[in-house]
């Protein structure tokens, strides 16, 4: 849903240079006209799909392990906490 919305806004946009952009202009400037100014059909737009595909897909992988990063790390920060206090109580106790 978001990567349909972001794809429409995107293309809309035109003030907007992303990297694929120079990408594909540096690439070939010819090619980077042709799809973007004549707007001709790419001879191979299975190919295309593909990578939006794989694209997605590696965009939620990232936003995912980004998630299990900030878990992760409030579970070390609450081992922490909990062993500073068990520490505390032992000392105290002792």
């Amino acid at each position: 849903m978001l990567n349909d919305y972001l794809k429409n806004y995107m293309t809309k946009d035109r003030s907007l240079v992303r990297a694929s952009d120079i990408g594909a202009w540096a690439f070939c400037q010819r090619a980077w006209w042709l799809a973007h100014v004549q707007h001709a059909e790419h001879e191979n737009p299975a190919a295309l799909s593909r990578g939006d595909d794989a694209h997605a897909v590696h965009g939620q992988t990232v936003t995912q392990a980004g998630r299990l990063q900030k878990i992760g790390l409030l579970l070390l920060a609450a081992g922490v906490i909990l062993g500073g206090l068990l520490l505390l109580i032992s000392l105290l106790t002792g």
